[in-house]
C-alpha cells in the first residue's frame, strides 16, 4: 500500500493518491489480482506440477477490501490515469486525511486479524499509531509559585515508553472552533474517526464521538493560553476535570497512566461529590426546611474545599437563613476568628441584622452606616457579622482594604453584574479567606453577568473577559451551541447552588399570571402614533451616523415616552399630551382594583414610574381607599410595611426600583404590574414579594398590556432573555438573543390594530 501521484484528465490538480495492489501467494508464486493466467505452474523437485486458481477466493477477498472502501482503479481510470499500471485499488478520490487514517487503523487492522498480510509503503503519509496505545496524563502543581493553587496539565500517547503530547494538535482544534463558534461544525467530516496528529505523517484515530467529549472536558480547562512546553494551566478547583479525562480515555480498555499530583483528582471528586451530613448549631433559632438543611451542607462543603460559590436559590427560599446558619456552625466550630463581612443594598441592612438576632442571636453584628460609622471602628474588630451597603463600600474602600475578614459575602449580588463597576472593583480588592455570592438572578441578561460573580469569587477560574466572551458567552447566546454549554456547566457547576420554589417548597400555593389587555382609544392612539413617527424617526437617524451601539440614549428616551403614553398621557411632557382626556390603562386599573377590592384581596400595585404611583395614589383618595407607598422617596420603609402587613390598608403602592428586593408582604394575594419591564427577572421578583414562604393563600398576578404597543412587544423581548437564565443554571438547551436593529424597529413599530 502506497500513494502515487495523480492528474485530473479533465483539470489542472495535482495530488497523491493513496493506492493499494492485491495479491495472491500460490506456494510461493505472487501473482495480483489482475494477471491474467488462469493455470500456474509450480515446481515440484524435477517435476513441474499445474495448479489451477481459486477464483472464487480471489473474488471474496476482493469483496472483502472493497467492502472496507477501497476502489477499483480501472473504474478510475478516466480520472486518475496514472495509477492504471501501479495499482489494483485507489483507496479514497479527494478523501480525507480523517478517512485515510481510520482505513488505515480500523480497516487493515479487521484484515490482518482474518489472516491477510498487508505491507505499506515507507512513504505512506497516513500512517496512525496503534488504537490500543496507552494515553498518559502529567499534572504538575508548585506550592513555591505565586499562584499555589494552579496546576498545569500535559496530555497525550505512550508510544513504548515514547511520549508525545497531544495537547498541541488538541488545543489548536478548540482554537480553530472558537473561530467558527461550533465544535460541531469542525467535527462534521465523513468519517466515524478523527486523525489528530502525533508527529510527521502519523496520526492517533479517535472515534469521533469520543474526540467531542475529550474536547468539552478540555474546554473545562483550557482558558486560551499555554506554557512554552506546551501544556495547560488552570485552577486546582477545576481538578475534577481530571477525574472525567480518566473516566473518558480509560473507557473500552484503555490505559490512561496518571503522573499527577497527590490529592488533586481527589479534590476534583470531592467537588462534584455529594456534600457530608451538618451538625445543626446548638444555638440557631429556627427550625429548617431539608432543602435548607441541604444548602448548609453545600456551603460547609464548598468551606471545606476552600472554594467560593453563589447560593442562587429562587426569591423566597431561604438564602439569608441558610447563610446565617453556617456563619454561626463556623462560630461555634471556633473556624471563625475575624469579622465576616456581609454587603448588601442600603434597604436590606437592618433585615439582615433583624434575621440574625431573630434565628442567630449569638452572633454579635455591626452595621457601618450613618455619619458616625468611623467612631466605631474598633467594634468591628468584636464583631461575628459586619453589615454594610455597596456605596460605603465603594466610598470607604482604603478603610476596608486594612480589614481582614473570614467571610465576604455580597447579598443581591447581581449589583456587581457589571465587571466595570465601581461595585465589582471594589468588592474585589476587600481580603478576606472565603467568599460568597447571594443571589436570585445570577443572569439577568447575558452569560457577562455570571462572568463577573466568578472573577469576584475565584479570579481566572473563567480565564480572561474577552477569552470568556469568545470561547462560551457568543457561542452559547448566539449559536446555542450546545458543547460550549456542557463545559461552562461543568466548569461553574460545583460552585453554583439553584433550587426553584416548584422543586423545593411543594407546600406553596399556586401562582397564577395572566395578561390583561388594554385597547387604546381615540386621543390616546393617535398621541402614540405621533410620538412614535417622530422618536423612530429620530433613532434612525442616530443609527445611520452612530451606529446602534452608541444610539442607546435615542432609543430608550423614545421608548420611554412610548411607554409613558401606553400608561397615562399626563407622564409625557409634550404639548399635545395635555389635550389627551383620560388613559384607558387608568380606567381599567380602577375596574379591576375595585372588583379585587369587592372579594376581600390584599393588593401590591408596582410601577417604574414613581410619578404613575403618585396618579395612582390621587386616584386612590378620590375613591376613599387606604395605600400604604414605598419609593425611593420613603423615609420609613418599615412602617408602610408595617401598616400594609398588620391589615391597617389593602393596596400598596410599590416603584419596581425601591420594592423590587427586600421585602415579605405575605399578607398581599393579588399583585399587579401597571407597566412592564425590560428585565423579566427583576420582574418577577417584585412579584415574589408577595409569593413567598409563608404564604398561605392562592397569589394571582395580573400584568396590564397595551395591545399592539411597545409595551406587547416588550413583553416578547423578555420570554426570550428569561431562556439564558434558565439555560445556564436550569439545564435548558435554549438561550436569548442578541438586542439587535431587529428588536429596535420591531419595538418602534406601528400601533397594531
Amino acid at each position: 500500500m502506497g500513494v502515487v501521484s495523480e492528474r485530473a484528465r479533465h483539470g489542472y490538480r495535482e495530488q497523491e493518491v493513496p493506492v493499494a495492489s492485491l495479491c495472491f501467494d500460490y506456494a510461493g508464486i505472487v501473482v495480483r489480482s489482475t494477471d491474467p493466467e488462469r493455470h500456474l505452474g509450480i515446481a515440484n523437485g524435477t517435476s513441474v506440477m499445474a495448479l489451477s486458481r481459486d477464483r472464487a477466493a480471489e473474488a471474496e477477498a476482493q469483496c472483502m477490501l472493497e467492502v472496507h472502501g477501497a476502489l477499483e482503479a480501472e473504474c478510475l481510470e478516466e480520472y486518475i490515469p496514472a495509477v492504471n499500471s501501479e495499482a489494483d485499488y485507489v483507496i479514497q478520490v479527494n478523501g480525507n486525511v480523517h478517512s485515510l487514517c481510520s482505513f488505515t487503523a480500523y480497516a487493515l487492522g479487521a484484515l490482518r486479524a482474518q489472516g491477510w498480510n498487508v505491507e505499506i509503503d515507507a512513504g505512506y503519509p497516513y500512517d496512525v499509531v496503534n488504537p490500543d496505545v496507552p494515553w498518559y496524563a502529567k499534572v504538575e502543581t508548585d506550592p513555591e509559585a505565586e499562584t499555589p493553587d494552579w496546576f498545569s496539565l500535559e496530555l497525550g500517547v505512550d508510544i513504548d515508553g515514547h511520549r508525545i503530547n497531544m495537547l498541541p494538535p488538541l488545543l489548536d482544534m478548540l482554537d480553530a472552533c472558537g473561530e467558527q463558534l461550533t465544535l460541531d461544525s469542525l467535527l462534521r467530516v465523513p468519517a466515524r474517526f478523527r486523525a489528530v496528529p502525533a508527529g510527521v505523517n502519523r496520526y492517533v484515530v479517535i472515534p469521533q464521538d469520543r474526540l467531542e467529549r475529550l474536547l468539552v472536558i478540555l474546554m473545562e480547562m483550557y482558558r486560551g493560553s499555554r506554557t512554552a512546553d506546551e501544556k495547560i494551566t488552570c485552577r486546582d478547583l477545576l481538578g475534577g476535570a481530571l477525574s472525567k479525562l480518566d473516566e473518558e480515555l480509560t473507557q473500552g480498555g484503555t490505559t490512561l497512566l496518571w503522573d499527577d499530583a497527590p490529592g488533586l483528582r481527589a479534590k476534583g471528586q470531592k467537588l462534584s461529590g455529594t456534600p457530608p451530613t451538618t451538625v445543626h448549631p446548638v444555638s440557631l433559632k429556627a427550625t429548617l426546611r431539608p432543602y435548607q438543611e441541604e444548602g448548609v451542607r453545600w456551603l460547609q462543603h464548598l468551606r471545606q474545599q476552600d472554594a467560593a460559590g453563589v447560593l442562587a436559590d429562587d426569591m423566597g427560599l431561604g438564602k439569608t437563613l441558610q447563610t446565617i446558619t453556617h456563619l454561626l456552625l463556623e462560630k461555634e466550630s471556633r473556624r471563625s476568628q475575624t469579622p465576616t463581612l456581609v454587603v448588601a443594598p442600603t434597604s436590606l441592612l437592618h433585615n439582615w441584622e433583624a434575621e440574625i438576632k431573630r434565628f442567630a442571636p449569638a452572633l454579635r453584628t455591626r452595621i457601618w452606616h450613618g455619619k458616625a460609622r468611623h467612631k466605631s471602628g474598633d467594634l468591628v474588630n468584636r464583631a461575628d457579622v459586619v453589615i454594610t451597603t455597596y456605596a460605603l463600600l465603594i466610598r470607604d474602600l482604603e478603610w476596608f482594604k486594612l480589614q481582614p475578614f473570614y467571610y465576604l459575602i455580597l447579598d443581591e449580588a447581581q449589583a456587581i453584574k457589571n465587571r466595570r463597576s465601581q461595585a465589582a472593583k471594589s468588592v474585589s480588592q476587600i481580603q478576606s479567606e472565603y467568599r460568597l455570592c447571594l443571589t436570585g438572578t445570577p443572569v439577568e441578561n447575558n452569560l457577562d453577568e455570571l462572568f463577573s460573580l466568578f472573577n469576584f469569587l475565584m479570579p481566572g477560574l473563567l480565564g480572561s473577559p474577552d477569552r470568556f466572551r469568545s470561547y462560551f458567552r457568543e457561542p452559547i447566546e448566539r449559536e446555542n451551541n450546545e458543547s460550549r454549554l456542557t463545559a461552562l456547566r461543568g466548569a461553574v457547576g460545583p460552585f453554583i447552588l439553584r433550587r426553584m420554589k416548584e422543586e423545593v417548597a411543594r407546600d406553596l400555593p399556586p401562582k397564577t399570571e395572566m395578561i390583561r389587555p388594554v385597547e387604546l382609544r381615540e386621543g390616546q392612539r393617535d398621541l402614540y402614533e405621533s410620538v412614535r413617527v417622530a422618536a423612530h424617526s429620530e433613532v434612525r437617524k442616530a443609527i445611520k451616523v452612530k451606529g446602534i451601539g452608541a444610539s442607546t440614549v435615542t432609543i430608550l428616551d423614545g421608548l420611554m415616552k412610548l411607554r409613558q403614553i401606553c400608561c397615562d398621557p399626563r407622564l409625557v411632557n409634550v404639548a399635545s399630551a395635555r389635550a389627551v382626556l383620560g388613559s384607558a390603562k387608568y380606567e381599567l386599573f380602577f375596574d379591576l382594583l375595585e372588583k379585587q377590592l369587592a372579594e376581600g384581596r390584599r393588593v401590591l400595585v408596582f410601577s417604574q414610574f414613581t410619578r404613575m404611583l403618585a396618579l395612582l395614589a390621587a386616584g386612590l383618595v378620590e375613591r376613599n381607599v387606604k395605600y400604604a407607598l414605598l419609593t425611593g422617596a420613603t423615609v420609613d420603609r418599615q412602617k408602610q410595611v408595617k401598616a400594609f402587613q398588620d391589615g391597617q390598608m389593602n393596596v400598596f403602592l410599590i416603584s419596581l426600583k425601591a420594592g423590587g428586593t427586600g421585602l415579605n408582604l405575605t399578607r398581599a394575594d393579588t399583585v399587579i404590574h401597571y407597566d412592564p419591564w425590560w428585565n423579566a427577572a427583576a420582574q418577577s421578583q417584585a412579584t415574589d414579594r408577595a409569593y413567598r414562604i409563608g404564604q398561605t393563600s392562592p397569589v394571582f398576578v395580573h400584568n396590564l398590556i397595551v395591545s399592539g404597543s411597545v409595551e406587547e412587544r416588550m413583553v416578547h423581548l423578555q420570554q426570550r432573555k428569561r431562556h439564558l437564565a434558565e439555560t445556564i443554571l436550569g439545564g435548558g438547551q435554549e438561550s436569548s438573543s442578541a438586542f439587535s436593529l431587529e428588536d429596535v424597529e420591531d419595538l418602534f413599530a406601528p400601533l397594531a390594530e
